[in-house]
């Protein structure tokens, strides 16, 4: 069906009819002219270009795997191995210093000798394996607050062989993640309300399918070991970094740092390598276990609506510019004009034509990892979900589950509205 938007025109360069849409590019379908006028963007150092060009083989290698009819089960190789290694050697350090510390400290008790034990132990602190602890900004939701999406994650959890999480976190961003937090390993899911509401309810459910699936797949990044080593290297990495617009004194200091934090990158960029494939496998996992809840359907939709996400982010900011407009005409304000953004934001993505997603997905093909190495490009990942057997939905919901699900996010899409609009989105 042709929006209200669209209009023909003929390809400069092979003649083929277009069909182009103002708020979007124009391309042509028939030979690519303009499908991605910006080019493949290449911004990184060195490291991170070789890092993309590395995840790309491993994505296109395991989408051939799962294509030729292999698996792509959880297994341990020899590069996870070795990741789990180096993390334990990362906690290694961080206890050596503490017993080294209680050691000065007992051997030099009352006196001077005390002092290096302190800075040792003082060291350590920082650097012992914690879980991340729980937002202070944003919506965060409990069991009795809202039971149902409670009880809806909690269905997707069996289905996908975890249990469920104990808090959410509702924030403004066009993307989802579980992790762990605190010293009992409680489980925090985030919801990026932007996503959440431009998704149907099957492709909801393929969503929680997904991000609840780290769990039980075997992802190494996920995992207690690891995920605190990481946080320990990042934290001396920041310890090393350079000060800007430095004194002599400092100049001096930067300089005496600038091995050790060389070598702390390098040790994070190889433990980020070793980890690569894994995570990348664990991402094709997670996708189908979001199949076979949410059903195959759902899950190529969720990846088509990634696609066009920075289509969420221009929808928004223009959000943010009509809420300033009226602002500076004095014009009413009333309780309920928040919340509009949702009905306008889901409006916007219902009426991006279908040469759209495709032109998404050609420009996917072209640029590869153009960002984030961790995950495979969605075009593989979508790919990926059509090569195997189509799944029907275990967990489906309906209209009722569904309303009272929204009831139970009326406060936070209010809040989450409120302030894309007072503090713009994506600053």
């Amino acid at each position: 069906m042709r929006t209200a938007e669209e209009k023909s025109q003929s390809c400069p360069e092979c003649g083929a009819e277009i069909h182009a849409d103002g708020r979007f590019v124009s391309w042509c379908g028939a030979c690519d002219w303009n499908v991605d006028p910006e080019g493949p963007h290449q911004e990184g150092d060195r490291l991170d270009r070789a890092r993309r060009a590395l995840a790309r083989r491993h994505g296109e290698k395991l989408l051939g795997e799962v294509t030729a009819g292999g698996s792509l089960r959880a297994r341990r190789d020899t590069f996870s191995l070795l990741a789990f290694a180096m993390a334990l050697a990362v906690h290694g350090v961080t206890v050596a210093l503490v017993v080294g510390g209680a050691w000065w400290l007992v051997r030099g008790w009352g006196g001077a000798g005390m002092v290096p034990g302190l800075l040792l132990l003082a060291v350590a602190w920082p650097l012992r394996p914690r879980g991340a602890r729980l937002p202070e900004a944003g919506p965060v939701l409990h069991r009795d607050e809202a039971p149902e999406l409670f009880a809806l994650v909690d269905e997707v959890a069996r289905v996908v062989g975890t249990r469920g999480v104990d808090r959410i976190w509702v924030d403004a961003e066009v993307n989802a993640s579980v992790m762990a937090y605190g010293v009992r390993g409680r489980r925090l899911l985030t919801l990026g309300l932007p996503l959440w509401e431009i998704l149907t309810p099957q492709q909801r459910v393929a969503l929680l399918g997904h991000e609840l699936a780290h769990y039980s797949n075997g992802d190494t990044r996920h995992g207690p070991v690891l995920s605190t080593a990481y946080r320990s290297l990042t934290t001396w990495h920041y310890y090393f970094c350079p000060t800007a617009d430095p004194s002599v004194a400092e100049m001096v200091v930067n300089l005496l740092f600038a091995v050790p934090r060389l070598f702390l990158k390098g040790v994070l960029t190889l433990l980020d390598h070793l980890t690569l494939q894994a995570t990348q496998r664990a991402e094709y996992l997670a996708d189908r276990e979001a199949a076979r809840a949410a059903s195959t359907e759902a899950a190529v939709g969720l990846m088509d609506r990634l696609l066009v996400a920075d289509s969420v982010a221009v929808a928004l900011r223009r959000e943010v510019s009509r809420a300033a407009l009226v602002g500076t005409r004095g014009a009413r304000t009333s309780e309920a004009e928040p919340a509009e953004i949702w009905d306008r934001l889901r409006a916007h993505m219902a009426s991006i034509p279908d040469h759209e997603y495709e032109r998404q997905r050609r420009v996917g093909v072209r640029r590869g990892h153009s960002v984030d190495a961790t995950h495979p490009p969605t075009h593989l990942r979508r790919a990926c979900l059509l090569a195997g057997p189509s799944a029907p939905a275990v967990v489906a919901t309906d209209d009722d589950r569904e309303r009272l699900i929204t009831a139970e996010l009326a406060g936070a899409r209010t809040t989450v509205a409120r302030r894309i609009v007072r503090e713009g989105f994506g600053s």
